[in-house]
Parts: structure tokens; sequence; C-alpha cells
């Protein structure tokens, strides 16, 4: 690909956005690069987890505006059809049914920020730097960060983090809810291999079903949260993993899922 890395190795995708000298901002052929990777993670039963980071010491600096085809200024299409790009890379990524990692270094702003947020789990240097900083620029939010930014930090701190787009560094980002660990620049790529690892190696259909339920908690009554539990643990009954998980505890041994 022009703009990712991805590379595979034991049910770990690690996918790359690789536009150092922008800072990785996503210009067109990124962000279609983001969907069709996305999407094709998505298909393929072999990935078990996905970490999204970037080159260079940046995670995402946010959409390229001077990109000529990007979704700022491509005269070929409306700005509703350009702009649309954006929410497909964001509705792919909440898709994906397998455990998703952000890893984040350096910038983390704007449309890269919603990109970290999309993730289930953001890991951060203590350099990161976060911000949504689109009404700096005069716009207001997209990329999925209008639906993320209230779940994860609630409707106030949303409000401050939206309207004044203040930068924050890592241990801030983490005091406001953003980020799930801050850790030395050194540590990052070992913790979040083991975070990696950890979920790979856990049973797939169970997970998946976990996040299901988590997002559609969010506008599930309570009823409606123990039934879709119900359901989805009946699945899980019938597994082979969930056999496999009761033997290996029987056996004091580590049980080895396969997605079954």
């Amino acid at each position: 690909m022009e703009t990712l890395i991805v590379e595979r190795s034991g049910g770990v995708v690690t996918v790359t956005m690789n536009r150092p000298e922008r800072k990785n901002a996503a210009n067109a052929v990124m962000l279609s690069e983001l969907l069709e990777t996305f999407e094709e993670i998505e298909r393929t039963a072999g990935d078990r987890v996905m970490v999204l980071t970037g080159a260079g010491g940046s995670f995402c600096s946010g959409a390229d505006l001077g990109d000529p085809s990007g979704p700022a200024s491509d005269a070929s299409q409306p700005g509703l059809m350009r702009m649309r790009r954006l929410g497909d890379v964001a509705l792919a990524l909440h898709r994906l049914n397998k455990p998703t990692i952000a890893k984040v270094d350096g910038f983390a702003v704007g449309a890269g920020l919603s990109l970290a947020l999309g993730c289930d789990l953001v890991v951060a240097s203590d350099r990161a730097r976060l911000s949504m900083i689109f009404a700096r620029r005069g716009l207001s939010l997209d990329n999925g960060a209008s639906w993320l930014l209230p779940r994860l930090v609630g409707m106030a701190k949303a409000m401050e983090l939206s309207l004044f787009g203040d930068m924050l560094d890592a241990q801030q980002a983490a005091a406001f809810g953003l980020v799930n660990r801050v850790l030395p620049a050194d540590e990052l790529d070992g913790f979040v291999d083991d975070w990696a690892q950890r979920l790979a190696a856990g049973p797939p259909i169970a997970l998946s079903m976990t996040k299901t339920l988590l997002h559609n908690s969010l506008t599930a009554s309570m009823a409606e949260a123990v039934e879709d539990e119900a359901r989805c643990q009946a699945v899980n009954f019938a597994t082979a993993d969930t056999a496999e998980a009761m033997a290996a505890f029987v056996a004091k041994r580590d049980p080895t899922f396969i997605g079954r």
C-alpha cells in the first residue's frame, strides 16, 4: 500500500499509518486504504486483534487539509460526499468484530484522535499529545468524534474538549478518560505487544460478542441488555472454545482457542 504498512504475526495485525513527513495526516489515499484494510481484517479469520499506530513518532495529525483530492478540497465531489469518506472509515473501524488497540506516540489530533478513540483500547506514550483541535481550525467534529466522546468521557468533558480544542499531554488525556494506559516511550511497544498477544490468544467468538454487548448497552434498557447477554452466552456454551476452556480449567492448563 502507498500510505499504510500492514504486518501480521501470530494473529496480531499491526496497521501503521506511514506518512511521517506529514505526521501521518490522512489524505484521500490513506482514507481509502484504511477502509479497505479494516474491511479485510473483518473478513480474515486468522486476524484476531488489530493494533493501529503511526510511523515516525506520531500517531496521526488528522485529515490532510492540503490534499487536493482529500475531504477538505476535492472539487470533483460535493462536500457532503467528501466528508462521508471519513464517516465510512469510522464505521468500518467501529464494526470490526475483533479487539483493536490504538498505540499512540506523538500527535493524535482531530480526525487522528477520532481514529484512536474508535479503537477498543488506547495506550499512549508519555510524550503523546492529543487534541480535538477542530474548533481551532474553524471546524466541527468528524470521523465519529461526536458519538465517541460523550460515551467515553461524559457530556460535560466532551463539551470542554470539543469547544476549546486544547492540546493535552498524555497524563491529562488519561485524567479525562481518553486513554487506558500511559507509559514511558521506550516501554510502549512491549506493553502493546503483550496486550495484543493476550487478546490474540483469547476466545474470538466470546470477545467479539463482548464488544457487541458493550456497544449495544449504550442504547439498550437493562431488560434488553440481559436478554442480549442470554443469547450470546447460549452461543458461547455451544462452541468448541468454551468446552476447551472448561477442560483446560479442570486440567489446570492454558486453553487453546480456535474460534469455533
